[in-house]
């Protein structure tokens, strides 16, 4: 991990600690151990949004490509979301071992990197939607300046992400991989003049073509985005059983805007390794206007976590030997040289 990597972790870890200590480990554990095996049941719903999500993915599959599935796509979300989720990589590790997946699966690899780079802008233009929703529910569900404060804030995130992902699709209109390499191959070269990069440039400019062909089918880009929106949508129900499971059952628009704001503060922190601590803290603001009890928001946002852990760590497990039996199979196809 970076040292700013590490840096942003601290604080995230201080952050959450600080917001469980303020208000009693012992009161949000004793709420959070209301849901009891109930917990196996959120796990078991996300598979919900983890499979509109995979097929956000398959949405924009080639006919050709034969050899990669719906199935391929759903592990491939499970991967990139374990690895999001769990480990320190940033929202980059995830992408990346999705593309890495795909390819190895039979996809090629520049078609991989397409599919994935488009659907996580897709993803992401839903999220802003439907953080938009969530804020035009704020406005009509409570009064007042808590409510005002938060959906300045939101809105202020929304901006920002806005902006970011819009740099991003013109970036990638504009050959954003063969620019990116040609500057990264044009400083190693100053350090080393002896290998040759062309290879590498020729690559991701290959990757920049298969990115403009799929954004020409816009039939596909819009199946993208609209299942990527109904993930975000049927996720929602993960925040209204939680706190059914937890004693103090919402109505589905109170778990619509807990959800959807939520995603919204914690996307904001997409620095710090699984938003820790930015996510307790959005539902702590949240709560009050729904009215729960400031340990029910912190219980809801460790159940949550808890999921994390229970699709997450057989993800990472999954990944672990898959790359073990790739790497198996790659060099198994070398020839011995004598």
């Amino acid at each position: 991990m970076s040292r700013a990597g590490t840096f942003l972790l601290s604080i995230g870890a201080v952050l959450f600690i600080a917001l469980l200590g303020w208000q009693g480990f012992g009161s949000v554990a004793s709420t959070l151990a209301a849901a009891g095996w109930g917990l196996l049941a959120v796990a078991a719903f996300h598979f919900a949004p983890l499979v509109l999500d995979a097929g956000a993915i398959s949405v924009l599959f080639s006919r050709d490509e034969r050899d990669v599935t719906l199935r391929d796509a759903l592990l491939a979300r499970w991967v990139g979301e374990s690895v999001n989720s769990l480990m320190p990589a940033g929202q980059i590790g995830g992408p990346m071992l999705m593309v890495r997946h795909l390819s190895q699966r039979g996809m090629r690899a520049r078609d991989a990197a397409a599919v994935i780079t488009i659907s996580t802008t897709m993803q992401t233009v839903a999220q802003l939607i439907f953080a938009l929703v969530g804020v035009v529910l704020l406005t009509g569900y409570a009064a007042g300046g808590s409510s005002t404060v938060v959906s300045v804030v939101v809105l202020a995130v929304v901006g920002v992400i806005g902006a970011m992902i819009f740099g991003f699709y013109i970036a990638q209109r504009r050959g954003l991989f063969g620019r990116a390499m040609r500057f990264a191959s044009g400083i190693a070269a100053r350090f080393s003049k002896k290998r040759d990069w062309s290879s590498l440039v020729t690559r991701a400019e290959a990757v920049d073509t298969a990115v403009h062909a799929l954004y020409r089918e816009r039939g596909k880009v819009a199946g993208s985005f609209g299942l990527s929106l109904l993930g975000w949508i049927v996720g929602t129900g993960e925040v209204w059983l939680v706190l059914d499971l937890l004693g103090h059952p919402v109505g589905w628009t109170e778990a619509l805007l807990l959800e959807s704001l939520g995603q919204a503060i914690r996307g904001a922190a997409f620095a710090i390794p699984g938003s820790l601590g930015v996510q307790e803290g959005g539902y702590l603001l949240l709560a009050r206007l729904v009215g729960l009890p400031p340990e029910t928001a912190l219980a809801l946002s460790l159940a949550k976590r808890a999921r994390e852990l229970l699709l997450g760590v057989p993800g990472i497990v999954y990944l672990h030997f898959v790359e073990k039996g790739w790497q198996r199979r790659r060099l198994a196809r070398v020839p011995d040289i004598d």
